[in-house]
């Protein structure tokens, strides 16, 4: 198996969950393809009837300071006068056709293939939360009557028995 050009976790990490969407931002994708931030705005700028809104969008100021906050942005990413771009999985892929680099369509290709595995885990992880909740309703009832017979013997619900101190007690004198 040939050896991915950008390392899976760098492209896993680099992607972020912003306005409910899977996004990677302008300096991360621009370090991977080995081009400037610049030069790979400057591309879509040219080509934007190629990235309508559900493609790409920009950072508002506090969603960029949110991020700088969180620690999510580097501080290689420092010097920008504007937020950064942030591109949805098909902004991504369509960056490819717009950068026209092999280098670019091979870093598209294991970008893709993280996407895809990132929606498989969020699936399986979807699927075990609905096992779970389903075997909790399922068995529910028998488990709590279980735990009434443990309380039952250790006489919590016995009210008269609770009222009682347990241990020694020395009355006190006035």
């Amino acid at each position: 198996m040939a050896k991915a050009i950008v390392a899976v976790e760098q492209i896993e990490n680099s992607i972020l969950n912003l306005r409910g969407q899977k996004v990677m931002l302008d300096a991360d994708l621009a370090r991977m393809y080995e081009v400037t931030t610049g030069a790979l705005n400057q591309a879509v700028t040219r080509n934007a009837d190629r990235f309508p809104d559900d493609f790409m969008f920009q950072l508002s100021v506090k969603e960029y300071h949110d991020l700088l906050s969180q620690s999510v942005i580097s501080s290689s990413h420092g010097g920008r006068r504007t937020p950064p771009y942030a591109f949805t999985e098909q902004g991504v892929a369509m960056l490819s056709s717009v950068l026209r680099s092999d280098r670019a369509v091979s870093v598209n290709i294991e970008i893709m293939r993280a996407f895809v595995r990132l929606r498989s885990m969020l699936a399986s992880n979807a699927d075990l939360a609905r096992k779970v909740e389903s075997l909790e309703q399922k068995y529910d009832g028998q488990f709590a009557q279980i735990f009434q017979a443990i309380y039952d013997l250790m006489g919590l619900y016995d009210k008269e028995k609770s009222k009682k101190p347990i241990g020694y007690h020395a009355e006190r004198k006035a």
